[in-house]
């Protein structure tokens, strides 16, 4: 007796599910060499113009003409091999680094031409002398390095505590109306020119003094009226970051209220005001119109900031560029050494509040 078996059904494969967020994708290279072929594309394009018209190559030109190609290159290819939503990420991914290379180019070209320009005088002697009797080559800038640092100095040290002390106000104890009105008044103080703060400091101290007065605590006083409100508008925000729940268990620990603050809120964003507070003296120690009209500027050394001109690194560059003698080079390269030592006295501030920073953290245990 024979046995039949019957077939067994065949199994139905399973097809594969399209799924638009694992379809193909581009190799880890192909940026790159849409890149490198778009820049390749535009160099072309130019290097004909430049042999046609006897003109020398646009490099830069040929840069950005590629980069401008590589945004709707990069759109497409995605768009064929990946799909839309890959396609639209790498558009905004291109789009945002080309918006931050924008950004960085002139930062970049500017600190490259003040180092290239400026160190042709970046010697001893401009660093030890002022230009007291000195009307073509030679002098110094040690005079408008100290009147930057006392000036500087002392509006960090009148504005730090009231700007400091305002923003623990806001955000600790101010209720009601007047916190409405001091918050309204940063924000105003925030956005007047600076030229202004040097007409109030001006007016200030030609009530009590006369008309045409210039001393230097003027100028401190009119970079003052500039820090304040950036250093209660930074200060402020780093407060209210500070988590409500450190503070309401010192409060169920019997701590007062004004020891939390000072052993609990400040500790814990200490990093953020010194960084704010380091925004706020950096915003400061370039401007020339509210020191030009309220501290004037010399050609001696002032250390006294109640008695005489004083004269400061941004206006001595001004002063440099706007009245040049003979020879025109020598004052020329004064103004580019000391563009070049202002921006190195901020680097230096910056450097020294991400130590301090670093150092009164809440991890350290401070």
């Amino acid at each position: 007796m024979t046995m039949t078996t019957k077939p067994r059904p065949a199994t139905a494969v399973a097809s594969p599910i399209a799924n638009s967020l694992t379809a193909g994708r581009l190799p880890t290279s192909a940026p790159w060499v849409i890149l490198g072929t778009a820049v390749a594309v535009a160099a072309a394009v130019f290097g004909v113009f430049a042999l046609a018209g006897g003109t020398g190559f646009d490099w830069g030109g040929a840069l950005l003409v590629g980069a401008l190609l590589y945004v709707p290159a990069i759109w497409l290819f995605s768009t064929l091999v990946e799909g839309r939503r890959r396609a639209m990420d790498r558009l905004v991914t291109a789009l945002v680094t080309a918006a931050f290379v924008l950004a960085v180019i002139p930062l970049i070209s500017l600190t490259i031409t003040v180092v290239t320009f400026g160190l042709s005088r970046f010697d001893a002697e401009f660093f030890t002398y002022s230009m007291r009797n000195v009307t073509g080559e030679g002098g110094g800038a040690l005079h408008a390095i100290v009147g930057t640092l006392l000036m500087t100095g002392t509006a960090a040290l009148i504005s730090i505590p009231i700007g400091l002390l305002t923003s623990v106000y806001l955000v600790e104890y101010g209720r009601g109306r007047l916190a409405q009105g001091i918050t309204f008044l940063v924000d105003v103080m925030t956005g007047i020119p600076s030229i202004v703060a040097g007409l109030f400091a001006y007016a200030l101290f030609a009530i009590f003094l006369g008309p045409g007065v210039r001393l230097g605590i003027a100028g401190a006083v009119s970079l003052a009226v500039l820090m304040i409100p950036v250093v209660v508008r930074s200060s402020e925000e780093m407060l209210r970051l500070v988590p409500n729940e450190l503070r309401e268990a010192a409060y169920a620990l019997g701590v007062p209220k004004w020891l939390t603050i000072v052993k609990i809120v400040l500790p814990t964003s200490i990093a953020g005001i010194t960084t704010g507070v380091m925004l706020a003296i950096a915003r400061v120690i370039g401007e020339t119109a509210p020191l030009l009209i309220a501290a004037g500027f010399t050609a001696s050394m002032n250390y006294n900031l109640f008695e005489g001109r004083m004269q400061s690194l941004p206006v001595f560059v001004y002063t440099q560029y706007a009245n040049q003698g003979n020879p025109p080079e020598a004052y020329l390269d004064r103004a580019w050494a000391a563009a070049l030592t202002l921006i190195l006295i901020v680097m230096a501030l910056n450097l020294i509040a991400r130590l301090v920073a670093r150092y009164f953290a809440p991890k350290f245990g401070r």
